[in-house]
């Protein structure tokens, strides 16, 4: 399994956000997520924890925490988002930038479109490492619904 850090300044909102909805969307036996930051925040923004609740994610009882260098090792992946020069060096780990705004005291519908933003850049990372959910072909959920096997044609 692939762990991923999604990291910010504070970890209250961006990187909130993207772990929580990568969790959501990929395979829990293939990957999952963290969020740190380098100065984490008391809590997570209440504007984020509004936007999230709109698609059913509570995010009322996480705590930011920090981004140190024995939370990042060993992991296969480290997001940034704003953090720059002060996100630790993860030697092996894929390295990506995601330059998005930070969403602190932002109207509800900019956070909103910040929340969109990053659910389509974490599907598209999902998908690209291949850490998406596999579907059940077609024809083994007919035999399992129906306890049938396929036949010759």
């Amino acid at each position: 399994m692939t762990t991923v850090i999604f990291a910010c300044v504070h970890n209250a909102g961006r990187s909130q956000m993207a772990a929580a909805l990568f969790n959501l969307i990929a395979a829990p036996s293939r990957a999952r997520a963290l969020s740190a930051g380098t100065h984490p925040g008391l809590r997570v923004h209440p504007e984020v924890q509004a936007a999230m609740l709109e698609i059913g994610v509570d995010l009322s009882g996480v705590t930011p925490q920090r981004l140190t260098p024995e939370l990042a090792a060993g992991v296969g992946a480290l997001v940034t988002m704003g953090c720059g020069d002060a996100c630790p060096v993860v030697p092996g780990a894929m390295r990506d930038d995601w330059p998005l705004p930070d969403p602190k005291d932002r109207p509800i519908e900019e956070v909103r479109a910040i929340r969109e933003e990053i659910r389509g850049r974490v599907t598209r990372l999902i998908a690209a490492q291949g850490w998406g959910q596999v579907p059940v072909p077609a024809f083994t959920r007919d035999r399992v619904q129906t306890g049938s096997r396929p036949g010759p044609d």
